[in-house]
């Protein structure tokens, strides 16, 4: 696991401390989590239920791993975790499509009362583009604006009880340049969260 700053811009008001457990940068690279290909369980995957299990563990034992270790960093006790929202609205995913934010929650029940569940008090109501799919499929409408300061808000309820909260966000993959993941931190921000850290699974590497 390796610590970083998620840098104040347009979308973020505040430095925000930040972990990933690995680089991420497509099947190729070595390291690279592609379990979680698995777990998103795109239409055009399908992938079988042996599969997604598999992916789960895998999942789980890392952040059976690391989330203490974010814990002892961040010191601040209880940690709400919350999960950052698929891009479409909830309803239109199949449950072995949720399969990231399911393992989390499991993750969070073996580690006891330094962590509290939020992992359903960010829920999206309104579909928004799915970033990581680039090209048509059948059988899928990419519908939904690209990300916009303040899209979280906008397509997505939040929980009263983030308030006064310190939340740590989790999300499969971070990348510096798409701003979903400093737009989410910005609306528990905004809501009145008393702290936002941030944890992701892999951290896009950049040519630039």
């Amino acid at each position: 696991m390796t610590p970083f700053t998620i840098a104040q811009n347009n979308y973020l008001t505040q430095n925000i401390q930040a972990f990933y457990h690995t680089d991420f940068g497509g099947t190729q690279l070595p390291n690279n989590p592609n379990f979680l290909y698995k777990l998103k369980n795109d239409p055009h995957h399908n992938w079988p239920n042996s599969r997604l299990q598999e992916a789960q563990q895998e999942f789980l034992r890392i952040l059976l791993f690391d989330l203490p270790e974010v814990f002892r960093q961040i010191n601040k006790n209880p940690l709400m975790v919350c999960v950052v929202p698929r891009a479409k609205a909830e309803n239109t995913y199949n449950p072995n499509q949720l399969l990231f934010k399911a393992t989390v929650r499991i993750a969070l029940n073996r580690l006891g009362n330094n962590f509290t569940d939020g992992t359903n008090f960010i829920e999206r109501h309104t579909n928004t583009k799915t970033t990581h799919i680039r090209q048509a499929m059948d059988g899928f409408i990419n519908d939904g604006s690209n990300p916009y300061v303040g899209i979280t808000n906008a397509t997505c309820h939040i929980s009263n009880e983030a308030i006064g909260k310190d939340i740590l966000l989790i999300d499969d993959i971070y990348t510096r340049t798409v701003n979903i993941d400093e737009d989410a931190i910005q609306s528990l921000i905004d809501k009145g969260a008393n702290s936002v850290s941030f944890y992701a699974i892999g951290k896009t590497v950049l040519n630039h």
